[in-house]
């Protein structure tokens, strides 16, 4: 029995090898408990794969020579474009903070991979599949170990007792560890009970400083938000 063109053997190995490159990255970032997971990495892959094989094969039955001719990249254009759709929702910015963005560029990046193998290329994806997992787990291990900028703020948050001049033992504390208070704001005042914010600057761990002033007495509490160590998201 003839195979009809464009759905042979070979575009269902460019689809199945999309289906499983996508489902490993998208297995890997459902490990890992990231807002798109298995199936949505997966299903955007495959679905890559398929528009581009629809693009290369779905319009033979039409082609006449010298009179029509079909541009397939037209439609790996538009899967780049329509991508961002799906890349922007998973992007929230709250305040200061911006999470999302290596969520958002990996779903690029599947789709890319799904791309490549429905244009049968195959070598190319499986090359940007390893890369994927280079980026992702070996990078934030080397940019743990990068000089930390003294210029990045991180925040702490201290709640204390009132009226006995506690946030100046703050505030020694910080100079007294290397750090700069760039900004201070009083978050919540209770009766007897202050929590302030503060804006701290230095080279030096927030962690550890956040502990020492929790030692203060009449420190009830201290939250730290350090900026210097990576979040991957």
């Amino acid at each position: 029995m003839l195979e009809l063109q464009g759905q042979g053997w070979l575009q269902l190995g460019e689809l199945g090898l999309a289906f499983v490159l996508s489902a490993l990255i998208g297995l890997e970032r459902e490990i890992r408990h990231k807002s798109a997971g298995l199936r949505t990495y997966t299903l955007v892959g495959f679905a890559a794969a398929l528009i581009m094989l629809v693009s290369k094969y779905g319009f033979t039955n039409i082609l006449i020579n010298d009179r029509i001719v079909l541009d397939p990249s037209r439609i790996a254009a538009q899967i780049v474009t329509g991508i961002g759709f799906i890349g922007g929702g998973l992007i929230f910015v709250r305040r200061d903070s911006v999470r999302g963005l290596t969520t958002a560029a990996i779903v690029w990046l599947t789709a890319a991979i799904g791309m490549a193998c429905g244009a049968g290329l195959p070598i190319l994806a499986l090359a940007v599949t390893a890369g994927h997992f280079i980026v992702v787990l070996g990078f934030p291990y080397i940019a743990g170990r990068l000089p930390k900028s003294k210029w990045t703020p991180s925040l702490l948050q201290v709640t204390y007792q009132d009226g006995r001049e506690i946030l100046r033992d703050v505030l020694v504390k910080c100079t007294q560890h290397a750090f700069t208070v760039s900004r201070l704001e009083v978050k919540r005042a209770e009766e007897g009970i202050v929590t302030v914010a503060l804006e701290v600057q230095g080279i030096g761990s927030v962690s550890k400083l956040a502990a020492k002033l929790a030692d203060i007495e009449g420190v009830v509490s201290v939250n730290a938000g350090d900026v210097n160590v990576l979040s991957e998201e």
